[in-house]
């Protein structure tokens, strides 16, 4: 066993020996120091997150398992990944119909009652159906999602925007989540509630291609053998990114909002081939959302069937504008950046009231959606009777009343801070091509007059629950540090060939994800790195008891023990347990060859590159372990590992507490949030 040096990667201390430091909504600890996992509220609960392993180990095995593909295998797999997008699209299509319809429906024939009763002046009945109606369905949603999945709670796209980051948060794409995000959020809007559809859509979109790109559900006997292939971290990604583009475009009917909305705002990883991808995703999603709408044009959906409740359809409006109109659309711009500033500040505010709320029990979390919808219901019957109704003038130049010319996008500027892919949605929307410069023009003034004061909605959320997230941009402390300043202990190394008591005594003893494994004499003349070993494929290792008598190289023998099956990713979230393998004391003496299964190219970095550098590295290339080696030969080769935690502020800023209260920090501080970037 070789000897352990400071300096570690994730997972560097037993659970029972750290404290944790809580997100911004919780009341939890997280250790100053480098540890096995952080901690972020999801759905309501808060949970333990790891990173995902986008990094493709490039290990013997794996390349013997790739030359042992046929011809017909490679096809396959390149059929099934659009085969999946396709499916995707279609799913999420009828998804998304069938859950406009049922509200369309449901509310429709609230507030058919409800008008009945206030023709014939039965005001106090009307308010009572009304409210009792919202109340129940309301009520309804709460208890399914406080009892069957907590997590799938809240809009869902910072839990996704963190997935596609690099985070794994438990349970966000289980079918339970699924089932509660689309029942409960055409419940919540039947109920009244002023809640979006966008955000379960995207979420719906993801959970739909996670579970699909996994294979089924082992748990629920729905597995299909001929997608093992797509059991990894990386292509479960691209699916997800797809996922959510389709979301946006089954929630607005805009395939190329969608697809953008998803490389702006949500993939932090992108290429040229997923673009394509994503396109026939968002594609398909509106083929299937066009081909029911026109079956709806009949009349068999039901009360209303047209979609045009929640369906946007404003594209016969016709809006021309002349010059003199472009200093009013600039204050337009000026003041939707301020008022959403202003809300996603408040909305940071209420959420932490909710948290607090929240962290009593189930019941308070009913009772809290339960006044709500009492007050939600209170102010759209009530707030109608302070103005009274007006004739529309009898000279008018249009028809009047007007409806559809609110075109939003300046406060939605303000708030979600996108330009591009916000710009594209409305003009599918509107269908308006006159419209294009003018809402340029505000998107770009809202963000950066908003941009000035905070972030936008999601990245607030995402902090405020504790994700790591990885931004694009490098704070400026960071390029004074080094990799050698913040990487803590102990380091855990194996040898290339290892006792298996010893892999399990440090399974055991530890929580972390990954080992170098570093060769030795006599294997070596001096003591090399040979690679980087996860811990879960160390534990199939065990499960699969590929041992050796003698600390020998493994033969070709080794290989018919264990297939590529073997170590694919079961779903996100699984968390593989060392206390279920059951060894004698005979195999407990016994060696394992680590060679063929170690990632013999992993990234590396010398302990003097910019902690700044370092950060756009492993955020490009979706890393999970950056091993940092010696600029200088010493004994060991390797001095430590980066994983995603030695990046977040509060971990650099623990170990070098001097740069808060430093003089760039104070001036930092009085710049205008958009130009700290720089």
């Amino acid at each position: 066993m070789p000897s352990r040096e400071a300096n570690g990667g994730e997972g560097e201390r037993d659970p029972e020996s750290f404290t944790l430091k809580s997100p911004l909504l919780a009341s939890s600890f997280r250790s100053g120091i480098n540890s096995t996992s952080q901690v972020a509220i999801v759905g309501a609960n808060v949970c333990p997150i790891e990173s995902l392993d986008y990094e493709i180990a490039e290990n013997v095995f794996f390349k013997q398992d790739w030359r042992s593909r046929e011809k017909l295998q490679i096809f396959q797999y390149t059929f099934v990944k659009w085969l999946l997008c396709f499916l995707v699209g279609g799913i999420l299509g009828l998804i998304g119909f069938c859950s406009n319809i049922a509200v369309e429906n449901i509310a429709g024939i609230k507030f058919v009652v409800t008008s009945n009763m206030m023709l014939m002046g039965r005001y106090g009945m009307a308010f009572l159906i009304f409210s009792v109606s919202n109340f129940v369905l309301t009520t309804f949603a709460a208890i399914i999602t406080a009892f069957i999945a907590p997590v799938s709670a809240g809009s869902g796209i910072p839990e996704v925007k963190a997935y596609l980051n690099g985070v794994d948060a438990p349970g966000i794409f289980t079918l339970k989540t699924l089932f509660v995000k689309i029942v409960g959020s055409l419940t919540a809007v039947s109920g009244s509630l002023f809640i979006g559809k966008a955000g379960p859509m995207v979420h719906t979109g993801a959970c739909i291609a996670a579970w699909l790109s996994q294979g089924g559900s082992r748990k629920y006997q729905l597995t299909w053998r001929w997608l093992r292939y797509f059991k990894n971290d990386r292509d479960r990604r691209d699916l997800v990114t797809s996922g959510s583009a389709a979301g946006i475009a089954a929630a607005f009917r805009a395939p190329v909002g969608g697809l953008l909305f998803a490389l702006e705002e949500m993939a932090s990883w992108w290429r040229s081939a997923l673009i394509w991808r994503a396109f026939f995703t968002t594609a398909m999603v509106a083929l299937v959302l066009r081909a029911l709408i026109d079956v709806c044009e009949s009349g068999k959906c039901g009360l209303f069937g047209k979609g045009g409740l929640i369906m946007f359809d404003i594209s016969s409006s016709t809006v021309v504008y002349h010059l003199y109109d472009v200093p009013a659309v600039l204050l337009l711009g000026v003041v939707g950046g301020l008022l959403g500033s202003l809300y996603n500040f408040l909305l940071m505010k209420v959420l932490r009231i909710y948290s607090l709320i929240n962290e009593r029990g189930v019941f308070w979390k009913i009772f809290l959606a339960c006044i709500v919808s009492i007050f939600t219901s209170c102010l759209l019957f009530g707030l109608p009777w302070l103005a009274a109704c007006r004739l529309c003038p009898s000279d008018a130049g249009e028809a009047c009343p007007t409806i559809g010319r609110s075109g939003a996008a300046s406060l939605l500027g303000g708030t979600m801070r996108m330009t591009v892919s916000l710009c594209v949605i409305l003009l599918e929307l509107t269908n308006n091509l006159l419209l294009l410069p003018l809402m340029m023009l505000v998107l770009l003034v809202s963000k950066t007059v908003a941009d000035a004061f905070n972030g936008n909605v999601y990245d607030l959320i995402m902090k405020a629950k504790g994700f790591p997230y990885l931004e694009t941009h490098v704070e400026p402390y960071m390029r004074q540090l080094t990799v050698g300043d913040v990487v803590t202990g102990p380091l855990q190394l194996f040898n290339g060939i290892e006792k298996v008591k010893n892999v399990v005594h440090v399974l055991r003893t530890t929580r972390h994800n990954g080992f170098p494994v570093v060769d030795e004499p006599p294997i070596s003349e001096t003591p090399i790195l040979y690679g980087l070993i996860l811990r879960a494929h160390l534990v199939e290792l065990l499960k699969k008891k590929v041992f050796l008598a003698e600390p020998v190289l493994t033969s070709i023998d080794a290989f018919e023990q264990i297939s590529a099956e073997d170590f694919a990713k079961r779903s996100s979230g699984h968390i593989v347990d060392i206390d279920d393998i059951e060894l004698t004391e005979a195999e407990m003496d016994m060696y394992i060859d680590l060679h063929p299964f170690t990632n013999a190219s992993p990234y590396t970095v010398v302990e003097t590159m910019s902690l700044g550098k370092a950060l756009t590295l492993f955020r490009d290339v979706g890393l999970r372990h950056l091993l940092v080696i010696p600029k200088i030969s010493s004994r060991w080769p390797v001095v430590g590992i980066l994983t995603r935690h030695d990046f977040m502020e509060e971990h650099v800023l623990a170990l070098r507490p001097n740069l808060a209260t430093g003089r760039w920090k104070r001036l930092r501080l009085k710049l205008p949030r958009f130009l700290r970037i720089f």
